[in-house]
């Protein structure tokens, strides 16, 4: 039913460690099969069934049934007939039909002799789980056709998925389990169908072997009618996406301004910042344009990092920002183009001018807030290119917001939506709650006891309240994970601090950046991003990961229970010296028994 794609099988060590014992077992089964097979002396009439169903399980792997979202692999209706064939014929039967089924079709595409090997073995060692399980099921007290029937094709499904799902993650590293999950979902409904057309398979053949063939026509429209509806969903798709971006298109930006300013929409704040690539016309004169789309390529997936994206023009994008306010937009697009600038890899760094108009305030319909923000754009490209612009609030000229001069005029206004953005990357976790201020509040007992004056305790309240700032930009499914973050998402999550620092250092809050920057870094020189050690960490960072550490110890999460105090204290000191500072974990856990005392 399904495949290891070819890409995933390309003989890496990952692969190798489940092909050779998988090959093993396959071997022993197919030949346990054989003699089986040949000690029952299967009638001329079993045998010309049996070529029948594999002639009809070959025609139909050949075209494989296109389903969108299946993670690990192709579907195909084979396993119609290969389900049949264990019910009606028994295991050895099935398992010797499905190897020759699939070594055949799968050496007639070409396919590397690792992943002909795989799926061949695959699909015999689902078989003859089939086979097992129906004979299992008639045997019962509940055995009848369709009983046996769906327990066959539920051992087959099982056996196949599990064993194309454990090399597709292992060669892709993401989460067995999570692949496991998406690919149940994507396949659970082709599954059903497949499972209702082999119980009716075998009962028509229990009457006569001819009226299968009445099953052809089903399976023939329904296979037609998934490949029509692949080809709407894909031209639907292509209509109103950008093929160079993968975003939005112009179009696809229309409708989403629309939906998010209807006519009754009420209070409800809408960013827009409309952004333009200052320099693309010199990339491709100087490189080409391969490099300049590779550039426009890079700007589109850093944007779709910072909300929902669209390329509107030649070189020109949208960002729609729902639910955020003027000052919070304002930070993730500083931070958005801090990133491209230095981030990505082309031959030329890319400057882009952006123009910020927020709903209310800016314009009371679609079309004027749209014209407010190319109004910012424009007087930003004339006079501070490569910087963000905002409408004033008296409707008279935009006003400059510049990373390369920093803000002052209105500083407290962006610290305090450099708050509210702390505030939000709590309140995306639920369970955690405030948890930055909760580590502020420790944070700077913690620094009064180890002598700090008080004008640096606020600056360590304050760097406690926006320590984990940066993760305004990690995707949700990472941040809310539930469970162990796969090598990837490690590397992700663990910019985390650079992107709170840059977000930090456009304010002119330039200490606070460099502790928030250095708040991971670990005592012995093994933590990120730069792996700082012992006192070359600045002793605020140092507190600040000693209390982000506890804190994270005894909170709730989606994926494991909170520690209680007394074991989070025991962690603690146990990695003193090596992860934490000693005398900051000797000022926590002092501070920690005076606040019980």
């Amino acid at each position: 039913m399904l495949h290891v794609k070819t890409k995933a099988a390309s003989g890496s060590p990952g692969v190798l460690a489940f092909l050779l014992p998988l090959t093993l077992g396959a071997a022993v089964t197919i030949v346990a099969a054989s003699a089986s097979l040949v000690s029952e002396r299967p009638s001329s009439s079993s045998i010309a069934g049996l070529v029948a169903l594999l002639a009809a399980a070959t025609f139909t792997e050949t075209v494989p049934l296109p389903i969108r979202g299946i993670p690990i692999g192709r579907t195909s209706l084979a396993s119609v007939f290969l389900v049949g064939t264990a019910a009606i014929y028994g295991w050895a039967a099935a398992t010797l039909m499905s190897f020759l089924m699939q070594l055949g079709v799968e050496t007639g595409r070409r396919r590397p002799p690792v992943t002909v090997a795989y799926n061949s073995s695959v699909y015999a060692l689902a078989a003859a789980a089939a086979g097992g399980a129906a004979a299992a099921a008639e045997g019962s007290a509940l055995g009848n056709v369709p009983v046996a029937t769906t327990a066959a094709a539920a051992s087959f499904y099982a056996v196949d998925l599990v064993l194309i799902a454990l090399v597709v993650a292992r060669t892709s590293r993401e989460p067995f389990l999570s692949l496991l999950r998406r690919t149940v979902g994507a396949t659970l409904v082709p599954l059903t169908i497949m499972v209702s057309l082999s119980v009716v398979l075998v009962i028509l053949w229990d009457r006569s072997p001819f009226l299968v063939g009445a099953l052809f026509g089903p399976l023939l429209a329904f296979d037609l009618y998934q490949r029509s509806q692949l080809r709407t969903l894909e031209a639907m798709r292509a209509a109103l996406t950008d093929p160079v971006t993968s975003l939005g298109n112009r179009r696809r930006f229309d409708e989403r301004l629309q939906d998010e300013l209807p006519p009754d929409q009420g209070e409800k704040t809408v960013s827009l910042c409309v952004l333009d690539v200052d320099n693309l016309k010199d990339i491709n004169d100087r490189y080409g344009h391969p490099t300049g789309n590779r550039a426009l390529a890079a700007v589109g997936a850093r944007l779709a990092a910072s909300g929902e994206a669209f390329r509107v023009g030649g070189d020109e994008f949208a960002l729609l920002l729902p639910g955020l306010e003027p000052e919070q937009a304002r930070l993730l697009v500083e931070l958005a183009l801090v990133d491209i600038a230095l981030g990505p890899d082309v031959e030329e760094s890319i400057r882009v001018s952006g123009g910020i108009a927020s709903y209310p305030g800016d314009g009371d319909t679609p079309g004027r807030l749209l014209e407010r923000a190319d109004e910012a754009l424009y007087h930003c490209k004339r006079h501070a290119p490569g910087s963000v612009c905002a409408p004033a609030a008296d409707g008279t000229e935009p006003s400059k917001l510049s990373l390369a001069t920093g803000i002052t005029d209105d500083r407290a206004a962006r610290l305090q939506a450099a708050m509210s953005l702390a505030r939000a990357v709590d309140a995306r976790d639920a369970l955690a709650g405030s948890h930055s201020e909760s580590v502020a509040r420790l944070a700077v007992s913690v620094g009064a006891r180890l002598g700090c004056d008080p004008e640096q305790c606020e600056l360590i309240e304050l760097a406690g309240r926006l320590h984990d700032l940066g993760k305004v930009a990690i995707p949700d499914e990472i941040l809310e994970k539930p469970g162990p973050l796969d090598l990837d998402e490690r590397r992700i999550l663990e910019r985390h601090p650079a992107v709170g620092c840059n977000m930090l250092a456009s304010l002119g809050l330039g200490p606070l950046a460099a502790w928030v920057l250095h708040h991971h870094e670990r005592w012995d020189g093994n933590g990120y991003p730069n792996g700082v050690a012992g006192e070359a960490i600045p002793l605020p960072a140092r507190i600040l990961f000693a209390v982000d550490a506890f804190d994270a110890m005894t909170s709730e999460h989606a994926y494991r229970e909170p520690l209680t105090q007394e074991q989070a204290v025991d962690e603690l000191e146990r990695c003193a010296g090596t992860q934490f500072d000693e005398k900051v974990v000797a000022a926590l856990v002092t501070e920690l028994r005076d606040q019980d005392a």
